[in-house]
């Protein structure tokens, strides 16, 4: 299903930065869609019941589009997905499409890990040293976990940067153990 996922999520993608659409907006209405089927259970039984003519799902899929405001690329996309009968992994293909978008447009996420809360300027450094690392601009969601003793540790993607006293006791014992 992950593949399935990435084929819809990456096309739309495609079609959103081919026609230079607004990637925020198209990316708001996308998920302004997935809550509403996931809060609408109806609305999810008429999209996935296979009984039902093409044409009516569109039909209201167009009611939605019509009161929603839904530009017409988002709309046409959501009707492939009907079409095709996707629309149970609709958030999964709206959560991918997100991160490849993100990704296109130079963007990294980021979850960052800290002993203790830090203020803006410390946030604000550890975002601009990341971005020069991986040449991305930063979005960062921030924990704490007193477990790390200090520092602070990042993940990018698949990437671990540890710099918390944690790691670095670690990576001494390691060294000790290994002379």
């Amino acid at each position: 299903m992950a593949t399935v996922v990435n084929t819809y999520a990456r096309a739309f993608a495609d079609v959103v930065m081919a026609n230079r659409l607004d990637a925020a907006k198209t990316l708001a209405e996308t998920q302004q869609i997935s809550t509403l089927m996931a809060q609408n259970k109806a609305l999810r039984e008429v999209w996935d019941n296979p009984s039902i003519p093409a044409e009516q799902k569109r039909g209201v899929l167009d009611a939605i589009v019509q009161r929603a405001g839904i530009s017409r690329p988002v709309r046409n996309f959501v009707a492939v997905v009907v079409d095709k009968g996707r629309t149970r992994s609709f958030a999964e293909i709206v959560a991918q499409f997100a991160q490849e978008l993100s990704q296109r447009l130079g963007f990294a996420e980021a979850q960052i890990t800290t002993a203790r809360e830090i203020n803006n300027n410390e946030r604000s450094a550890l975002e601009q040293d990341l971005a020069r690392v991986t040449g991305k601009t930063i979005r960062a969601r921030y924990e704490q976990n007193p477990a790390i003793l200090g520092g602070a540790i990042a993940r990018v993607g698949s990437t671990v940067y540890d710099g918390s006293v944690k790691g670095q006791l670690e990576r001494i014992r390691q060294q000790l153990v290994n002379s």
